[in-house]
């Protein structure tokens, strides 16, 4: 059986349990980081040495990085599905889960911090509305794009659409108004429909 460590309120932790979903592995997730903390004990720490969540083990494999984690099921699970194996929609597909980690996370992470876990008495506006204003140029590129496809990597889901749409969910779930971007709408709503999705994007942020 898969086993996950993570709760389910990390971005991270999302990829990976609806990756699980997408397909129909059995697994068993352990409650880890945050306020159940675990992930300072020499146990978590002898998996994870950064001591954050996700972690897998997979049939004794030990795995970290949550992006890399959802290729590595993709890849076991759905070569040739979720995880391209043309080498041109492969490094497409890579590209946007890497531009998801290195590029639109960082952008978004102080609006989310100041606006979801940070006291209101405690928000810094000038933080929230420098992190908006990124995100926003980046959406437009993410609107752009999707404008010519229907999912991140031509018309059929792959293994980039999990993360770019846990960044799009915790955008959406901001208490706050935002652009419009009817591709990135679009695009989003459908993947709300997929029965794998359920307990991950229909979650309210923490």
């Amino acid at each position: 059986m898969l086993k996950i460590w993570g709760r389910m309120s990390s971005i991270n932790v999302k990829k990976v349990v609806w990756t699980a979903q997408e397909l129909a592995l059995d697994f068993q997730r352990t409650e880890a980081g945050g306020l159940f903390g675990v992930v300072k004990t020499p146990d978590y720490m002898a998996l994870n040495p950064n001591s954050l969540v996700p972690v897998i083990e997979d049939d004794g494999y030990v795995l970290w990085e949550s992006n890399v984690v959802v290729r590595y099921l993709c890849a076991k699970h759905s070569a040739g599905q979720m995880y391209p194996t043309d080498i041109h929609e492969r490094f497409d597909a890579e590209r946007w889960m890497d531009w998801q980690q290195t590029t639109l996370n960082p952008a978004s992470r102080a609006g989310f911090w100041q606006l979801v876990r940070t006291p209101p008495d405690q928000r810094n506006d000038a933080l929230v509305a420098e992190s908006n204003a990124a995100v926003e140029a980046l959406m437009a590129t993410l609107d752009a794009h999707l404008a010519q496809r229907s999912f991140m990597v031509g018309e059929r889901f792959t293994v980039a659409d999990i993360p770019l749409a846990c960044e799009v969910h915790r955008w959406f779930g901001l208490p706050q108004t935002r652009q419009s971007r009817p591709h990135i709408e679009r695009w989003y709503a459908g993947l709300c429909a997929r029965q794998a999705s359920k307990g991950v994007l229909d979650m309210a942020l923490s």
